[in-house]
């Protein structure tokens, strides 16, 4: 990936952030994995400009930061769900409760699956 000048590489980054927020936006995680590669070469890039060059990034700066909260939320969905289904396994496995005296009691759940015959 080569730029002629570090307006180019600006341009790009800040182009491929907005793809990256699509991406986010739909839900498409994959898209997401393959935006991450170039990401990460644009920006190692345009660590290396100089300070006069770095300053015309504030608004890409700004993009940065709002995909980050955008994935952090979308980690935070996918996280939820996981934990949701776990709850959902342990609740199939029987019903945990607490009696007076505070000893835990445990029913079992079972689905009966019997086809009854009639005449």
């Amino acid at each position: 990936m080569t730029h002629e000048t570090p307006q180019d590489l600006i341009n790009a980054l800040d182009s491929l952030l907005d793809r990256e927020k699509h991406a986010l936006l739909k839900g498409d995680v994959e898209q997401v994995g393959k935006l991450l590669h170039t990401k990460e070469q644009l920006i190692d890039q345009i660590n290396i400009l100089q300070t006069a060059e770095q300053l015309q990034l504030a608004a890409v700066q700004e993009k940065v930061t709002r995909n980050q909260a955008l994935l952090n939320s979308a980690l935070d969905g996918i996280r939820a769900v996981a934990d949701r289904m776990a709850d959902l396994r342990k609740v199939r496995g029987g019903l945990e409760t607490y009696d007076q005296r505070g000893q835990k009691q445990k029913f079992g759940t079972q689905s009966f699956s019997s086809v009854e015959k009639r005449a």
